[in-house]
């Protein structure tokens, strides 16, 4: 029980009925269970961009189909699955390990910072996206990493942030709002401007 209640977002409660519901079950749950751990041993990080990968290099760094001369930049491995959920990018990524946080001591020597800076210069990467939460450390990241980049000479972008489709003004915050109206686009009506 106390194993499950130490993975992130399990408490005891939750860790209890696992545990139950497990030394209950007659069917193979628990084979399955094994087996997904002990494939986790074989799983490491990309010696490239930090992604996990069962090889020294992930599929991804691997594919030749994509551009490698953009790179985007993110705080965590969930966010590049959630950027290939959308089908949109065909770049590369590069995995920070987290943002720069005084406040939690975190800086840039924590984060996988050198390796980019040495991709960028080896790799010949041209355009670098920032794909980092909006949060105050996350634009401190960003601010951080774009003064570095700029002795680089390597053009630096940022995904576009503003309100959320299906959500409502009232609720959106004031900076997210003031920036969705300074980064506005022209409408678009049968698919010209």
């Amino acid at each position: 029980m106390s194993a499950f209640a130490s993975l992130p977002g399990i408490g005891k409660k939750s860790a209890l009925r696992i545990a139950l519901h497990l030394l209950a079950d007659q069917s193979d749950k628990k084979n399955i269970f094994r087996e997904a751990i002990q494939a986790l041993e074989g799983v490491h990080h990309c010696s490239c961009c930090h992604n996990l990968s069962d090889d020294e290099i992930c599929a991804i760094c691997k594919d030749h189909h994509r551009n490698a001369s953009l790179v985007c930049v993110v705080e965590n491995i969930q966010d590049i699955m959630a950027i290939e959920e959308t089908g949109q990018f065909n770049g590369l990524y590069h995995v920070l390990g987290g943002v720069i946080s005084p406040i939690e001591g975190i800086g840039p020597d924590d984060l996988n910072i050198d390796s980019l800076f040495n991709r960028v210069t080896r790799d010949g990467i041209r355009e670098i996206i920032m794909a980092i939460s909006p949060t105050i450390d996350g634009e401190t990241t960003i601010y951080y990493l774009s003064q570095k980049l700029a002795e680089l000479n390597v053009s630096v972008s940022q995904i576009a942030r503003g309100v959320a489709f299906g959500g409502e003004l009232q609720y959106t915050d004031e900076i997210t709002l003031g920036r969705s109206i300074l980064a506005r686009i022209p409408y678009a009506m049968n698919g010209k401007f």
